[in-house]
């Protein structure tokens, strides 16, 4: 008989009133389990493919959601704001007739992280060959967004270093530079906005890349909880009750 057996059998042996279900959470608390987890018998290298393929399955979702028409323009979860210099002034520049200006500058940032978003997937799948099996346990082990921590501390510096020229070309192709340019100018006469050096570049990937590990941590949510999400037979049997 093992462990957990035994385990079992003892408890119920001394609540004699409780639940079946309960003691059976309670047994799996003591023999080294989370309650209701799937992967409490699975061997290490079902757990390590489990974890793997939920990445894969997140973070394609996330990368495909992020480069859709609309993906970020609008998601308000990770529409790109405008920066804080234009923000802080953007009440009074759509009272004194701004605002065409400043929703097309708005629009142009956000097509330009749609655009950029693909570059991400090859990135994600690195990551996600060179995990560890105790990476995984302890990922699962972790709380509800563990593996999107994992995927940011591993991936966010290549993120950002492929996504910047990706980003700059798509500036420069979808008119960010130009519509934020025409918005100074002409909001410089109201003396509301004054020239500054603006890295455009660096506010479009850094909110950028902040939305797609946002989308990952949604979908690794999804995974772990909703058995809708579990869309293999591996991750039913590592995630699933």
């Amino acid at each position: 008989m093992n462990k957990f057996a035994v385990i079992v059998i003892l408890l119920v042996l001394l609540a004699g009133t409780a639940s079946a279900g309960n003691w059976m959470d309670k047994a799996k608390e003591y023999a080294g389990a989370k309650p209701g987890s799937g992967s409490a018998n699975l061997d290490k290298d079902t757990v390590a493919a489990g974890l793997k393929e939920a990445l894969s399955v997140g973070s394609g979702n996330a990368v495909g959601s992020a480069s859709k028409p609309d993906g970020y323009f609008k998601n308000p979860a990770i529409q790109i704001p405008l920066p804080q210099q234009v923000k802080s002034v953007e009440k009074p520049l759509r009272k004194v007739g701004f605002s065409k200006q400043l929703d097309e500058f708005l629009e142009s940032m956000n097509r330009a992280a749609e655009k950029a978003a693909p570059v991400a997937k090859d990135i994600f799948i690195g990551a996600i060959r060179e995990m560890t099996i105790l990476d995984a346990y302890n990922i699962l082990k972790g709380g509800d967004t563990a593996a999107t921590a994992y995927m940011r501390s591993k991936t966010y510096d290549k993120l950002y270093a492929a996504f910047k020229p990706t980003v700059t070309r798509m500036v420069m192709e979808v008119g960010v530079t130009r519509s934020y340019q025409q918005l100074v100018d002409k909001a410089k006469k109201t003396k509301l906005v004054k020239e500054n050096t603006l890295d455009l570049d660096h506010h479009v990937t850094s909110m950028a890349l902040d939305g797609l590990f946002h989308l990952l941590g949604e979908e690794e949510k999804k995974i772990r909880k909703d058995p809708a999400a579990q869309v293999t037979d591996l991750l039913k049997k590592v995630f699933g009750k």
